[in-house]
Order: C-alpha cells, then structure tokens, then sequence
C-alpha cells in the first residue's frame, strides 16, 4: 500500500530481457533504499514492483509481460516516480493506493497558469466513471485531486512543488500514462453490483 506522495524521482538506467518479462536496474536517485529489503514494494510511475536485488544506490525489479501490457514507462530506460510501500506508523499525504494501474490515459492538455500547469487527461472509458470532480486520482503513481470532470476527460492543477518533485513535469499533449482510480470509488461500485446480481 502506498500514499501517492513520490519520495523521488529515480531512472531505469537498464532493461535485460528474461525468459518472461524484463528486469529492471533502477538508480535509486534520492530515494534511501539503505533499510530497503529483497522482497519489499516500491511503487514505479504507480506499478507496485518486488526489489529482487540491490546493489548500492541501484536495486533491481522484475517486471511481466502482463504489467508490460496494461501499464506505461516500464519499457524502457527513463526517469520513473518512486514510492516505498507505507508502514503503519506513516502519515498518509496523500490517499491510500495499492500500486495496481486501471488503466492507461492519454495527456490532452499540459497548458501553463502562472507558474502552475492545467493538465487534462482522457482516461478509458471502463474507468471513467469511478473519476469524480474533486475527487482523488493517481497519475503516475502521484496522488491528485482532480478539478472537474467531463465524460472521460478530467482536468487537474499541477502546483511548482509536484512540478518539480516528480516526472509530471516531461508530460505534453499525447503523453500516456498509468491512472489508478480511488480505492472507495472501487469497493463502492463492487458492493452495488453485486447486490443488483442477488
């Protein structure tokens, strides 16, 4: 489980092909991985993913062909958000996210306000209608609050400090990137419909 509050800003410096999927060498950038453990979670751009080795400031992950396949900026070398896996000691900036992509939307908008950026995002159609105005959304694995919402499209207001703390700040028009709505929003639509199926 993790906040959406990205500790760092790391990069996939390394992809070496497995007999399934890819492992990933990830520079750790300022993100302390000095107590991180083999087997602990760290969100990546929102994928939660297994640290299978460390070395130094480096640690490695193992990514499948079916997290390949619903997910962005996994496949190639690049900056990723980075996020360790809560305790249950930690304050929670931001809303409870489990790592797990909905889906992927595509950038529409990334349009300057001051010294603020208006991003709107069309997010797929089967997750679209769990995206509420004024809601909790993450992108990228960064906790939002969104703005308004129209259809599939939602708008949100990036302030300096994520600008600069996270890699929301290299998004443009036709960008892609990894959605997971709220988990309220899920739990919520699963305990209606399965009401209307007795």
């Amino acid at each position: 489980m993790f906040s959406g509050i990205i500790a760092a800003v790391g990069r996939i410096t390394h992809l070496t092909p497995r007999e399934v999927g890819y492992r990933l060498t990830v520079d750790a950038g300022k993100l302390d991985i000095g107590e991180v453990q083999l087997g602990d979670s760290i969100a990546h751009n929102g994928v939660c993913l297994t640290v299978v080795a460390r070395e130094g400031s480096q640690f490695m992950v193992d990514v499948s062909p079916e997290t390949l396949s619903c997910t962005v900026g996994l496949d190639a070398p690049g900056p990723v958000n980075l996020e360790k896996a809560l305790r249950l000691n930690d304050v929670i900036g931001g809303h409870l996210v489990s790592g797990h992509v909905d889906g992927v939307g595509e950038v529409l908008r990334f349009d300057p306000v001051g010294d603020n950026r208006l991003l709107e995002i069309r997010a797929p159609k089967d997750i679209a209608k769990f995206i509420a105005r004024k809601g909790s959304i993450t992108v990228n694995g960064t906790s939002l609050t969104t703005n308004d919402v129209n259809g599939t499209d939602f708008t949100i207001n990036l302030i300096p400090h994520t600008l600069e703390n996270t890699t929301l700040q290299y998004l443009q028009a036709g960008s892609r990137v990894n959605l997971e709505i709220d988990l309220l929003a899920r739990y919520c639509e699963r305990l209606l419909s399965a009401d209307k199926a007795d």
